[in-house]
């Protein structure tokens, strides 16, 4: 995690990806664009083993994540992983660019990857390097455009010809939601207090709020809300000391049961998990996931799947609480599975249901891509969030202030 505490979270910027061949220029590329050495630049054709990120602001668009790829012409073996990570790298990518070598010209391995790029939907800019030094023609140039169908910046990460006008082209291509999104904005007005319950255990992080936690409290002053963060153990003293009954008690997932014990019924109720499970995702379709916790036998195979890689504690909810709730709720052992970090099994077609984090270490295309993904191979999804709240009874009234998933999970069960 950044040190700067202005930072933008890596998983709230747009994501933009370079993709090319070896050797065709992608880290001069990005250095050019960027204005800095932040890609390792060799003669030597494959210098870029595995896809690096860098967060930055990039002018004028902002807090952008810029994402380096391997060729995608590497040989062997290990060419073969490094080719199937790059092609990873789509499932969180908002923009694409992709790198023509000026000296080669247009090869069957840009139409692939732009194939890809397109059965994703995903804007891409297209870019020719090493103006300075090629041997195509004006004539050639139009074919390329014609055959891709993409109009093709010319550039030179060497000389800095063209620099400026592939920068207007990625910020005429970037994606911008008109909608902006928001985690609890529309839930509340302004003057609204919200209180949000944080358990202080040793599975907290020393000295700081977890990044939901910190986005929540950012989006309810951003819309002029009063914010009261308490600990699970003093909600009833915050609640009865107040002059005005709060809109909204937003709390971890893992002290869910007291929490929805101690809020009066008239106050809604809700989870920083299930916040931003629709704030990444899609809440309906998780929620729909939560009809299969109930149908689980004893010996199912169950994966759960988190989106980053921490230190784990004694108590540890993805690989303690979790198997311990399933168990109970299933009344016998599982056949439980891990995953972490960006990637998932490419099979999922094995498993019952799948356990997700909360994502807020994925971007939202990333997130969107896993629950589309185990939609299509017939695998139902929920999240912590959702998770905790039906193993515990609470899920109707966790899903009070989001009508439209609510009404959903009621209509399922009826």
């Amino acid at each position: 995690m950044s040190s700067d505490m202005n930072a933008t979270p890596t998983s709230s910027r747009l994501h933009i990806a370079i993709f090319g061949r070896r050797n065709a220029g992608k880290s001069s590329i990005i250095n050019a664009i960027t204005n800095q050495k932040i890609a390792l630049v060799s003669d030597v054709a494959g210098t870029t083993t595995d896809p690096v990120s860098k967060a930055m602001e990039l002018l004028p668009i902002g807090p952008v994540v810029i994402i380096d790829t391997a060729g995608l012409d590497d040989v062997g073996p290990l060419g073969e992983l490094r080719i199937q990570r790059t092609y990873d790298v789509l499932n969180r990518t908002d923009l694409a660019v992709l790198v023509i070598d000026g000296e080669v010209g247009l090869t069957s391995f840009e139409e692939d990857i732009l194939q890809h790029i397109q059965e994703k939907k995903i804007p891409v800019v297209g870019v020719v390097n090493k103006a300075d030094r090629a041997v195509y023609t004006p004539g050639q140039l139009k074919e390329w455009e014609k055959k891709l169908k993409l109009d093709l910046v010319e550039v030179s990460a060497a000389t800095g010809q063209g620099v400026d006008e592939l920068k207007m082209a990625i910020v005429r291509h970037a994606p911008y939601d008109d909608e902006k999104l928001t985690l609890v904005g529309d839930m509340i007005n302004p003057g609204d207090i919200v209180i949000m319950v944080v358990p202080i255990d040793k599975a907290a992080p020393k000295g700081r709020l977890i990044l939901p936690q910190q986005q929540v409290i950012r989006d309810v002053l951003d819309h002029n809300g009063m914010a009261l963060v308490v600990k699970e153990d003093k909600l009833k003293e915050a609640l009865a000391g107040l002059s005005q009954k709060p809109r909204l008690v937003i709390t971890d997932s893992q002290a869910f049961q007291k929490v929805a014990a101690d809020t009066p019924k008239d106050v809604s109720l809700t989870s920083f998990s299930i916040l931003m499970a629709r704030y990444k995702g899609d809440l309906e379709e998780l929620v729909k996931g939560a009809r299969a916790i109930a149908e689980l036998k004893p010996g199912d195979r169950v994966l759960i799947a988190e989106g980053c890689t921490h230190h784990r504690q004694s108590d540890d909810i993805g690989t303690v609480k979790i198997p311990r709730w399933l168990k109970q709720a299933v009344g016998g052992d599982l056949e439980l599975h891990w995953s972490s970090g960006l990637t998932m099994p490419e099979d999922l077609s094995h498993f019952k249901l799948i356990v997700h984090c909360g994502a807020c270490m994925l971007n939202r295309r990333e997130m969107l891509y896993r629950i589309e993904k185990a939609k299509q191979q017939g695998v139902p999804m929920v999240n912590y969030g959702v998770f905790i709240a039906y193993v515990n009874g609470i899920l109707p009234r966790a899903l009070e202030p989001i009508p439209a998933a609510n009404d959903l999970f009621k209509g399922n069960c009826a």
